[in-house]
């Protein structure tokens, strides 16, 4: 299973970086960023991780892309059932000791 970063990205600036990949993990300080990203992702059938751990969740239309996150529990002050169900992402996990790797599926 091949995963790319949203940084690999920026340094290339060419959508073949994602060729083969199965997995775009972008961290939270780049969604602002990752719009055109994202968009290309769900075209290519890849799927996207967030490392959202340290800041809270802003909802958004990013979220729309957005398959797995990994989020902090303390700051977002719910379950990962809820939060799931709020954003739309199937795959929330409120956890801070692992990295987002480890979800992926």
């Amino acid at each position: 299973m091949r995963i790319v970063y949203f940084s690999e990205y920026q340094k290339s600036n060419t959508l073949s970086v994602l060729d083969g990949a199965r997995w775009l993990i972008i961290d939270k300080e780049e969604l602002d960023q990752a719009g055109a990203i994202l968009f290309h992702s769900e075209l290519l059938d890849i799927l996207v991780g967030v490392d959202h751990r340290g800041k809270k969740i802003v909802d958004g239309l990013w979220q729309r892309a957005v398959h797995l996150i990994l989020a902090d529990s303390e700051l977002e002050e719910t379950n990962e059932l809820e939060l799931s169900r709020r954003t739309g992402i199937t795959k929330v996990v409120l956890d801070s000791k692992h990295d987002i790797e480890s979800y992926c599926y």
